[in-house]
């Protein structure tokens, strides 16, 4: 049963003690009576009811990690069995133990808890890159077990397919498109294994080994950044687009073209507000059309902002920036069904950059643009938006005002008063069958990403841009109250500087700590992890400027451009897109 275990200064709620009962247990279909997990999100469920651990894998690791003693459950599987080794059984193996039928649907996804309950860090990086993960069945049929219970199989799995095989299939170097091919033919196999292999198989050009990483594993890795680092680019241009926000369009200083970005990706600016000072890093979404002559950001001033006040109010044209290449997954998904573009104040940023691409296109969808600001001082892009409506057949417009004062029209300058809500997006008949693309303040973000899902549609269907750090993501730890990211507690480290560029921070490394996402969690900067030794990537981030070190070394490098923080180390001064 789940226990609450303490680890690093936090609290993890985990099943992964476990222990051998007496007598005979009932298994149903999403678990065996007295036993539960802690963590739905990444273990059970009916694809991931049972796991199961080998009796000659306890073997291996005892002699592999000098160890005895051993007790059975320690692996956190749920019948520990003599044979059914990983290189033998295959996804879609059907077996009967006691009363119950079993089916065989993935290896296990290792997690940081079984580094936990061993003892060992690096365990959840040795049971994949071994081959000795374990599995996962389901239960096709509820029934008694017990110890001694003979394991009888009842049918093989089409393509044959061992589970050491798919494991190393998404896991480790070397992806054949036929074995993903062969693994998707197998109906046994799992939705989030058959999701990762079918990402692997539409983005055929990383299958290699290319520097674009595995799409398998981080399906929001993109092409390689056009060049590292920064490059200097000059301010051509400055425009006043609301009472608050203004343009600045940049160009190459040294005269060489730049690389066109994808509608809705970013840039990193380093800026030096005061000669002399320290830099100041920010991320601003591209606002224009995509070119390879001239970049265009726009920039909102923000009470007390360093950066968001020196381009609006003092920087001039001819002015140099320092300026990353475009980056980021917020981009628009091919397809034929319509779009729907919402935005609220100056997040309308990354969303008009997708409307020029469709205009200019001359695409045939039916394009929604929703937007919400205060009133018409604050509405930024107003008849840029509708110029490039009226170039689309089926474009769509509809803005509200929260705050509208008595001099706006409605019927002109805006279609009703309120804000955008759920609501008003059924008032005004946004197609469900859409694509939605998001980006505003986080209530904003939150409440409409919230509506949307409860109105059926699917995850993979909303799109969502954040401004500033992201979200955490901390499996089977409880969540703790924000806070605002800050230098760790202490004497600061006397390493190369480590700057997170979307927190706004920058402090020297310590050497006492084992990796960037350690640090990162010192200053309470939001990270996403769960084995924290190079296999999951979910840590994946931007790197935006400098170079690393692993240890342990990752089992499929990350994306060129990209780091892993769990398992690196900083080889110098780097900016991390965190």
């Amino acid at each position: 049963m789940p226990r609450d275990v303490a680890w690093h200064g936090q609290t993890v709620h985990t099943s992964v003690w476990k222990a051998p009962v007496a007598g005979r247990r009932m298994v149903r279909r999403l678990n065996i009576d007295g036993d539960r997990q802690g963590d739905l999100a990444g273990h059970g469920g009916e694809q991931r009811a049972v796991l199961v651990y080998q009796l000659d894998s306890y073997r291996f690791w005892e002699r592999e990690l000098g160890r005895s003693g051993s007790t059975f459950g320690q692996f956190g599987e749920n019948l520990t069995v003599d044979g059914l080794p990983d290189d033998e059984v295959c996804i879609g193996d059907r077996y009967r133990v006691g009363g119950a039928i079993f089916e065989v649907t993935q290896p296990r996804v290792t997690c940081y808890r079984v580094g936990i309950r061993m003892n060992e860090p690096r365990m959840p990086a040795l049971l994949v890159s071994s081959g000795r993960p374990g599995f996962y069945m389901r239960v096709l049929q509820e029934g008694e077990v017990s110890a001694g219970d003979e394991i009888v199989k009842v049918a093989d799995g089409p393509e044959r397919m061992t589970v050491a095989r798919v494991n190393a299939l998404l896991y480790l170097p070397g992806h054949v498109r036929a074995d993903l091919e062969r693994a998707l033919r197998i109906p046994a196999l799992s939705p989030g294994w058959r999701g990762s292999f079918q990402a692997m198989l539409e983005h055929e050009g990383r299958i290699a080994g290319t520097p674009a990483g595995n799409p398998g594993l981080d399906p929001t890795s993109s092409a390689p950044p056009a060049w590292p680092g920064f490059r200097p680019l000059r301010i051509a241009r400055i425009a006043r687009e609301s009472s608050s926000v203004a343009s600045i369009e940049l160009e190459p200083a040294d005269g060489s073209p730049l690389v066109a970005a994808l509608g809705g990706q970013f840039v990193v600016l380093r800026l030096r507000p005061t000669p002399g000072s320290p830099p100041v890093l920010r991320s601003y979404s591209l606002s224009g059309a995509p070119s390879a002559e001239r970049y265009r950001v726009s920039v909102k001033r923000e009470p007390h902002g360093v950066a968001s006040t020196y381009l609006v109010d003092r920087a001039r044209v001819g002015d140099r920036v320092e300026v990353s290449a475009p980056r980021g997954t917020f981009t628009l998904r091919d397809g034929e069904g319509p779009v729907v573009l919402l935005s609220a104040g100056v997040g309308a940023t990354p969303v008009l950059a997708m409307l020029h691409v469709l205009a200019a296109e001359a695409s045939r969808r039916d394009v929604w643009w929703l937007f919400g600001g205060r009133n018409r001082d604050d509405h930024p892009f107003r008849e840029e938006s509708r110029g490039l409506l009226r170039a689309l057949l089926g474009g769509h417009s509809h803005v509200r005002y929260s705050r509208p004062r008595p001099e706006d029209v409605p019927g002109v300058d805006f279609d009703a008063p309120g804000r955008l809500t759920l609501a008003a997006l059924e008032e005004v008949g946004v197609p469900r069958d859409a694509d939605f693309y998001l980006c505003g303040p986080p209530a904003f973000l939150r409440d409409l990403t919230g509506g949307l899902a409860g109105w059926g549609i699917s995850r993979g269907r909303i799109h969502t841009e954040v401004f500033g750090p992201g979200e955490a993501m901390t499996p089977g730890i409880a969540p703790a109250v924000a806070r605002t990211p800050h230098p760790p507690l202490g004497s600061p480290g006397p390493g190369p500087l480590v700057s997170f560029a979307r927190s706004g921070l920058a402090v020297p490394w310590n050497p006492s700590l084992g990796s960037l996402l350690e640090l990162a969690e010192a200053c309470d900067v939001p990270a996403r992890w769960s084995c924290r030794t190079g296999v999951c990537h979910n840590c994946q981030s931007g790197l935006i400027s400098g170079k690393v070190g692993y240890d342990p070394e990752p089992l499929d490098p990350p994306a060129a451009g990209s780091v892993l923080i769990c398992c690196s180390r900083p080889a110098g001064d780097v900016i991390i897109d965190l």
